[in-house]
């Protein structure tokens, strides 16, 4: 199975999210959903198309390769090395989500204060996490380039969303 979906997927949730991040707090309106929503589009946008370096990396790697099913092997245990950081990161903000959701108001702003917050300045150390199970599992450089391009990709769309849309707000 190629992990190159779940991937994708992963990383344009993350983009949706990226997008919000950008926007929260630079509104002090009580109703905006329709402002959230329109925040959580435009990091699902940038990050799709920030998406198809790594996308295009690959194929370039694939097209070149003198090997294409050693390559293709090697891009796919990287992918799975990878994902396996970034899942164990993954359910934990949605652990901390659902708390955020389900628990009573102050709970659930202190599973936000301690949890989400924290864990949005360590995304940098989660990517770098991801690049690093992609070598270990046999991916090699070829994995190793892919990954770090998909990692730059997914940091930068939170600024690249907050310099564009949300720059006026300090």
């Amino acid at each position: 199975m190629t992990p190159a979906v779940l991937l994708v997927l992963l990383g344009l949730v993350d983009a949706a999210f990226s997008g919000f991040r950008a926007y929260a707090g630079s509104d002090a309106r009580i109703r905006k959903q329709r402002a959230t929503a329109r925040a959580a589009l435009r990091g699902l946008t940038v990050g799709a198309v920030l998406l198809l370096a790594p996308t295009l990396t690959a194929g370039l790697l694939l097209l070149t390769a003198h090997d294409p099913a050693r390559t293709y092997h090697a891009l796919t245990a990287g992918g799975i090395g990878f994902l396996l950081p970034l899942t164990v990161y993954a359910l934990v903000v949605l652990l901390l989500l659902a708390a955020y959701f389900a628990l009573p108001f102050r709970a659930g702003t202190l599973a936000v204060v301690i949890g989400l917050g924290p864990l949005t300045l360590l995304r940098p150390l989660a990517v770098a996490a991801a690049c690093l199970g992609a070598v270990l599992n046999g991916g090699g450089g070829y994995a190793l380039l892919v990954g770090a391009t998909a990692g730059a990709a997914v940091l930068c769309v939170e600024p690249a969303v907050h310099r564009r849309w949300y720059r006026h707000v300090r």
